[in-house]
């Protein structure tokens, strides 16, 4: 038969505060976590500066793109309209010349 368990309590049960201080008791720990939150703050803001520049910049090329697009699709209506033909001179379509699909050979 086995020995019954009486309730017996050793030094691992004994439960202290200890590593519970807060704050009010060590104010420098509460001011180096106010700085660092200021500090991931700011760089935060400087991120999203950074980001809001990045932004501004290709806003600016998607217009200056568009502005492109714009004078040439102009020029090759006013090309259209005098007569010219799409089709460029000598630059007719050819296929594609057959290709070997043996693969990769290695000649020793």
């Amino acid at each position: 038969m086995s020995v019954p368990k009486r309730n017996l309590k050793g030094v691992q049960d004994i439960h202290t505060h200890s590593g519970r201080v807060d704050e009010v008791h060590h104010p420098y720990k509460a001011y180096m976590k106010v700085a660092a939150l200021e500090m991931e703050k700011e760089r935060r803001d400087k991120e999203r500066e950074s980001a809001m520049n990045r932004v501004k910049t290709i806003d600016a090329r998607f217009k200056e793109i568009e502005t492109e697009k714009a004078e040439v699709l102009q020029a090759m209506e006013e090309r259209n309209s005098n007569g010219f033909s799409d089709e460029i001179p000598g630059m007719e379509h050819k296929p594609a010349p057959h290709r070997n699909k043996g693969g990769f050979k290695i000649r020793y």
